[in-house]
């Protein structure tokens, strides 16, 4: 866990005590959860009905926001990406439409069902593990409301793990996965942390969420990378032979399959 990680730890977890009843704060903390899901779930039904009202919309991008930041182990900025992201795409400098022609402000388009509120959650007490179980019921959520498809913006690298296991879970089996970046993250557990977001690949493949997983882009590998790739059987391409192995990328066919550029907005700052 980074430094602002251990630093962070909140308050509450100081209250189990004896003249703290555990039960009264465990509680608590479903109540905050059930109130964050309930949201995520409103929202995205609202804009489900909406949606197949004006009918003609096979799948319907949603855009859904996960502003967590403490798995990274070194900058914690992927937390405030979220709305930044929104601010660009609805920027003023230029226009809604697409290179296709398609119109943005279209709900048949895109449509955004928020945040989930993960430092709201966080400030109650409440662990990663149950953290990610929140992440990925959210990612349900929207994907319940046809034709909304959920695009995710992270957000440090481990929401990759619960976003892939929720999708996996939902279609009823394992996924094909292009994931680009310069890393593989996919050690065993990053300087301890079994979420780092050094380590969401290593967490998917155990859990056999993905049937294929290609890495594209790889320049920052070392040998745990590599042999960890070996193991789960990973197709990692490195950018040193990326002239050799273009002719094959650029022809690839995903079937069922995800791509993953963590997660493929530009929310990565370190």
């Amino acid at each position: 866990m980074s430094i602002i990680g251990r630093r962070g730890i909140h308050y509450l977890h100081k209250l189990n005590s004896p003249n703290v009843p555990t039960d009264l704060i465990h509680k608590g903390q479903n109540r905050v959860i059930d109130a964050s899901l309930t949201l995520i779930r409103e929202r995205a039904k609202l804009k489900g009905e909406l949606v197949r009202a004006l009918g003609g919309a096979v799948a319907s991008s949603s855009l859904l926001g996960v502003p967590l930041g403490h798995n990274s182990s070194f900058l914690q900025g992927p937390a405030f990406a979220p709305p930044r992201i929104r601010e660009a795409i609805w920027c003023g400098s230029t226009n809604s439409t697409t290179e296709e022609g398609k119109e943005l402000k279209d709900p048949r388009v895109l449509t955004d069902v928020g945040d989930v509120p993960v430092q709201e959650i966080r400030d109650c007490g409440v662990d990663d593990d149950r953290l990610m179980n929140v992440i990925g019921e959210s990612v349900k959520l929207v994907m319940e409301e046809a034709p909304l498809r959920p695009l995710v913006l992270g957000g440090d690298h481990s929401i990759s793990y619960p976003v892939v296991r929720a999708v996996s879970e939902k279609l009823g089996g394992p996924v094909d996965i292009l994931h680009l970046d310069a890393h593989p993250d996919i050690y065993h557990s990053f300087e301890g942390n079994k979420y780092s977001h050094a380590s969401s690949f290593a967490r998917i493949m155990e859990g056999g969420y993905a049937r294929r997983l290609l890495q594209v882009g790889i320049r920052s590998i070392n040998h745990e990378g590599r042999e960890q790739g070996k193991r789960f059987g990973v197709e990692q391409y490195e950018m040193r032979t990326f002239s050799r192995d273009r002719d094959f990328l650029e022809n690839l066919v995903c079937k069922n399959g995800l791509v993953n550029s963590q997660i493929m907005v530009p929310s990565k700052v370190n």
